[in-house]
């Protein structure tokens, strides 16, 4: 474009009175990046023209769009780097990537065939000496990464990086060689919880959402439902977060609130949770979207474009749990 002078002035923001969706379609193609604005495209504007009355040909070319910006983010290893979990930068493979790169295709019912493979084949050469994954592979040292994700020389396995892997392959119905001493970790490892952290809660709470033994996932969910409430992991009530202490390590104000670990009706996490409980959080979450159309980012913010780039993120997931619980967005 030829320039056409500078100008100082703000940046517009959505009108006030449009829908929660049509204000953050502004946040999302004034700010995103490729892939999340393919993803709110098949989420919430029924394929890429943006148009009404989708048909399962038009749903199936938004689900290609969607595969197509993924792919950018492979690497040849078999595994997603470039940034696609923005806090970590560069062009290495990460386990924290994979299971972005799982949630997205999960979303858009692509979560197999030969994708899938190569995904555990990537697994299988980065697991610790139990079968489980590293938050961080050492590969990523020489690259920007949050302070907040430390690289070790010798990582240990960690449910925060297993847990949501594992639980949506099997969701998805994968069996892969990886999966079996992977999921002896993440039943180990959520059976003998004791003290938690929020993050920590959500990984165990994907990997129980898809575990196939339904019983043992139920029970274990139980078990851990009382661990949240006992240690007040969870903001009850958002007009009183002073009661609710942040976890060591997270930024000021960084609270978690019943919807953000049970991220639709189904989840096990749901039953944590009284309906009034439930209507406040997600009446907080409604009024969380901001002026300019889109979410916040909670989490400590260490560098300006991984915030840019995550708020679109948190806007997709924000409006499909808003969808996902019967709030009208549209």
């Amino acid at each position: 474009m030829a320039e056409t002078g500078a100008s100082t002035d703000p940046v517009p923001s959505p009108d006030a009175a449009l829908s929660p969706v049509a204000r953050a379609e502004h946040f999302v193609w004034l700010t995103a990046r490729v892939l999340e604005q393919r993803r709110f495209a098949y989420h919430f504007l029924r394929g890429a023209s943006g148009t009404a009355g989708s048909t399962d040909v038009g749903s199936n070319q938004a689900a290609d769009a969607v595969e197509a910006a993924l792919t950018a983010y492979a690497t040849g290893d078999g595994g997603y780097g470039y940034a696609l979990e923005p806090d970590l930068r560069g062009p290495v493979s990460q386990p924290l990537h994979i299971g972005h790169a799982l949630r997205v295709l999960d979303s858009i019912r692509r979560c197999g065939g030969q994708r899938v493979e190569r995904v555990c084949r990537y697994l299988t050469s980065v697991s610790t000496p139990d079968g489980a994954l590293p938050a961080i592979h050492p590969s990523q040292r020489g690259y920007p990464s949050a302070p907040f994700v430390p690289i070790l020389d010798d990582p240990p396995s960690e449910l925060l990086a297993t847990g949501p892997v594992v639980g949506l392959l099997h969701r998805n119905e994968v069996w892969h060689a990886w999966l079996f001493r992977a999921t002896d970790f993440c039943w180990a490892a959520v059976e003998s919880l004791e003290k938690s952290h929020p993050y920590e809660v959500q990984a165990a709470v994907a990997f129980l959402d898809g575990a196939p033994d339904r019983p043992r996932a139920q029970a274990a969910a139980d078990r851990l439902g009382r661990l949240v409430r006992e240690q007040r992991l969870a903001a009850l009530d958002p007009a009183a977060l002073a009661a609710y202490p942040v976890a060591p390590g997270y930024a000021p104000g960084e609270h978690h609130f019943p919807h953000d670990f049970a991220k639709a009706p189904e989840s096990l996490a749901r039953a944590w949770f009284t309906d009034e409980e439930m209507e406040r959080s997600l009446d907080f979450l409604e009024r969380d979207q901001r002026a300019d159309g889109g979410w916040p980012v909670r989490w400590r913010q260490w560098a300006p474009g991984t915030a840019l780039e995550a708020r679109p993120i948190v806007t997709i997931e924000a409006l499909r749990t808003l969808r996902a619980y019967g709030r009208s967005i549209d």
